[in-house]
């Protein structure tokens, strides 16, 4: 099969059209050097190859593109690839957007100096391969960005897997209420004196991501187990200000769709939230 560049990225990751508006990203050692579009690739230097099998993946590419350096993009590629074909791990799509953002924030506060290891209870007991993949995530991580994050870091990674898990096929019963749904969050927000601002927009703009996906698979909300309770109480009792507007969240999204939430999305609300007013400078910790 040929392989038709359709963009470049650097000399060494391009998108290629594979036929039947199918596309993938490409990467290896000076695979696009002196390229340009509609050239054939090299097929012989291809180190990896990431398939964009769906629209929405494709999407989701283009949406990274606007803000996030290729190199971190391929890097997401790769670990979700890795929780695919080593853990047949299904995921959400919504995943490439989230674990992109968090690396390269991740990637940016280290370079500056002001990275801090993660304080997320550790649930490895609980979640096996995800912490098994997140694992592996994060010797990804340091090798392609040449930087040493700490293990404390597999915990992060770890909950975008927990997060992101399900079928690619969106349960659509709820989609209906979604723009009503996330215009009362944000609310709830603000009259919590949290507001969407430059220091805190990628935490801000993860979350709405979150909620919008959390309504597409309300119906496979799973049941609460003594071990989702006992993190969330750990977290209550670390975070009680974040914690409240958590609650507040919480409970208008079980008022309003009639599906009783699991301790599992309250802890995902404190962290989004914790996150969102620490970048802010605001004090939720009381």
């Amino acid at each position: 099969m040929q392989l038709i560049i359709n963009q470049i990225f650097n000399n060494n990751t391009a998108l290629v059209d594979l036929g039947d508006k199918h596309r993938a990203i490409v990467r290896g050692k000076g695979i696009a050097f002196r390229k340009s579009k509609d050239s054939k690739i090299d097929t012989t230097k291809i180190e990896k190859i990431f398939y964009l099998d769906t629209d929405e993946s494709q999407k989701d590419l283009y949406f990274l593109l606007k803000d996030i350096p290729i190199d971190i993009v391929t890097t997401t590629y790769e670990i979700v690839d890795y929780a695919k074909k080593k853990f047949d791990y299904s995921v959400l799509d919504y995943v490439y957007i989230t674990l992109s953002d968090h690396i390269y924030g991740a990637y940016q506060r280290y370079m500056d100096g002001k990275y801090k290891p993660s304080r997320i209870p550790d649930m490895s007991d609980k979640y096996t391969s995800e912490y098994l993949v997140a694992s592996k995530g994060l010797d990804i991580i340091n090798h392609n960005l040449n930087i040493k994050l700490p293990e404390s870091e597999i915990r992060n990674i770890a909950l975008h897997f927990i997060n992101a898990r399900g079928s690619d096929k969106s349960n659509q019963r709820y989609i209906h209420s979604k723009v009503d749904l996330v215009k009362l969050i944000k609310t709830i927000l603000v009259r919590n004196n949290i507001f969407r601002t430059g220091s805190n927009s990628n935490y801000y703009d993860r979350f709405m991501i979150h909620l919008q996906y959390l309504l597409e698979r309300l119906g496979d909300m799973a049941e609460d187990t003594p071990f989702d309770k006992k993190i969330e109480l750990e977290m209550e009792r670390d975070y009680p200000g974040s914690t409240g507007i958590a609650r507040q969240i919480f409970n208008e999204i079980e008022k309003i769709t009639q599906v009783k939430l699991n301790s599992k999305e309250m802890l995902y609300f404190i962290i989004h939230l914790q996150r969102i007013t620490q970048e802010d400078g605001l004090n939720q910790n009381k």
